[in-house]
């Protein structure tokens, strides 16, 4: 059978003297609207917007600590970031308890300990370029969805003023990894599906689409397999990477059946089993899973990290024995932290004071306070009694509107076939639905920061219905152009009203208890 390996992708090339041939129905089915033909102009936004962004997550990045230590959530990985640059890549300490996530979003904030040293900016410099990049990895996949630049710089602006974003940008913690490698792998499954659609639309051109049933292979997918490797490298971050391995996968197969249907192939679902099922479980899955164990390194060279010789120290054969033994050992160590999660359940008599399920997250009803300090500490407000606090709080400009956006994304997805929506929900519910399964475990808001690019996509997607499209009229265009700028005004001024609960800016009490706007928020 002849396939797209064995083809040449542009064929002989268009006759110069003649007008291009006009694209089949086919063909226009399959390659949709086109992307802009701006491609210098929104790069040099694109990094424009990106440099605002940096300049805003940067700006007084070594602010606040706990008298010269981490605060908050800091205190566990900072200081196993500096074990990480003290014992050859792998955070080793007695209490592996403290140690219950994989290595490289500690290895990560080692980086910038690496530069700066064990302080604030040592803490947060990676995590402050991870928020950037995401910032970056918006505009560019939001303009990819409604194939509109001007969309795009406003979902980076969106992206710069979301409180979540911008403070978890901002701490020595793991989440924000976890979102730079979602992101991204969310980028490269949009990328591939465009690449699907490109291949096939030459197959129709040529001819050759239905040599069989099935439909074409559709050659070797760079951008699925780097979907694979960022997933990979987001589940070595922390495990609920896996939830986004499962559902991209199922994405990229449902993008592969709309594709062929699209292209008129007799068997869509058939051709997917047939040509793509098996190359998208090691395009994304098996990919990940190497790059998740391939993650450990430093682990498997070390003789000191813990349990690493844990089969051998408990004399432990089974019916693995013939794996290696550190592999075992692996899998012994990744059981202990699994019973750890497993049963971090909140105690009755004694909850966390800012805990919050996940029902509470779509609209940011239970934030969390990082850092508070009145008093001496707190002076440079102007007045006789300041505050200097930082909360993770949602822009409830944006968090606000988070369940309306996701009521008409369903409509859109389910009774209008609305492939972006349904994208961009399939990744928004996959940080959030997996943390049902057991609502006794303690659970903060932290954990929704995956969601939080998501969020903004969707409130994008809904930005473009509202300023419409220019064969609209000049009038209609007007109006939505109007409205859209007026809506990211107002995120813009309830960002600047947050800035100072974000950054842990000297304010008076009254101003203080201005800020908590609801009752669950104090």
């Amino acid at each position: 059978m002849t396939t797209l390996l064995s083809r040449p992708l542009g064929g002989d090339g268009p006759d110069p003297r003649r007008a291009p041939k006009p694209p089949s129905d086919r063909e226009a089915s399959l390659l949709g609207r086109p992307m802009p033909n701006d491609r210098m102009r929104a790069w040099v936004a694109t990094m424009l917007v990106t440099l605002l962004g940096m300049i805003v997550r940067f700006q007084n990045l070594g602010f606040p600590t706990d008298n010269g230590s981490p605060v908050f959530d800091g205190k566990h990985y900072a200081p196993q970031a500096w074990q990480v640059l003290r014992n050859g890549g792998y955070a080793d300490n007695a209490g592996y308890e403290l140690i219950v996530h994989p290595p490289l979003g500690k290895q990560l904030i080692a980086i910038g300990e690496w530069l700066f040293g064990y302080n604030g900016w040592g803490w947060r410099f990676s995590a402050a370029i991870a928020g950037t990049v995401i910032i970056l990895l918006i505009v560019r996949i939001a303009r990819r969805l409604t194939r509109s630049t001007l969309l795009g710089v406003l979902a980076g602006v969106l992206a710069i003023c979301g409180g979540v974003l911008h403070l978890q940008s901002r701490m020595g913690m793991l989440d924000i990894f976890l979102t730079v490698f979602v992101v991204g792998a969310f980028g490269c499954l949009l990328r591939d599906r465009d690449q699907v659609r490109d291949r096939l639309a030459v197959a129709v051109r040529e001819g050759w689409a239905w040599d069989t049933p099935f439909g074409p292979r559709l050659g070797f997918r760079w951008w699925r397999f780097g979907c694979g490797v960022l997933l990979g490298l987001a589940t070595a971050v922390k495990w609920s990477g896996a939830y986004y391995v499962l559902a991209f996968g199922v994405m990229c197969l449902l993008f592969d059946v709309a594709a062929r249907k699209a292209a008129g192939m007799q068997h869509p679902w058939l051709g997917m089993l047939r040509r793509d099922l098996l190359p998208a479980i090691w395009g994304v899955g098996l990919i990940a899973v190497l790059v998740y164990f391939g993650s450990w390194w430093a682990w498997f060279a070390s003789e000191t990290a813990t349990d690493r010789h844990y089969v051998e120290i408990h004399n432990i054969t089974g019916p693995f024995g013939w794996l290696p033994n550190a592999l075992r050992s692996l899998v012994a160590y990744s059981v202990n932290v699994l019973d750890f999660h497993v049963h971090l359940y909140t105690p009755t008599d004694d909850p966390h004071p800012w805990e919050s399920k996940p029902w509470t997250w779509p609209m940011g009803l239970r934030p969390m306070l990082y850092y508070y300090a009145d008093g001496p500490a707190a002076t440079g407000c102007g007045a006789s009694e300041c505050v200097r606090a930082t909360m993770l709080i949602g822009t409830p400009a944006m968090w606000w509107l988070a369940l309306p956006m996701l009521a008409w994304g369903v409509w859109r997805a389910v009774f209008r076939t609305d492939w972006r929506y349904a994208a961009v929900l399939t990744a928004y519910f996959a940080g959030l639905l997996p943390w049902f399964g057991d609502l006794r475990r303690q659970m903060y808001f932290f954990y929704a920061t995956p969601m939080a690019p998501f969020l903004i996509l969707g409130i994008t997607l809904v930005l473009g219905h509202i300023l419409g499209s220019t064969r609209l009229g000049f009038e209609r265009r007007g109006t939505g152009l109007l409205v859209v700028s007026l809506y990211v005004g107002l995120v813009v001024a309830n960002f600047a009203w947050l800035w100072p609960i974000l950054n842990g800016t000297s304010i008076t009490t009254e101003h203080w208890q201005s800020e908590l706007w609801l009752p669950s928020w104090r």
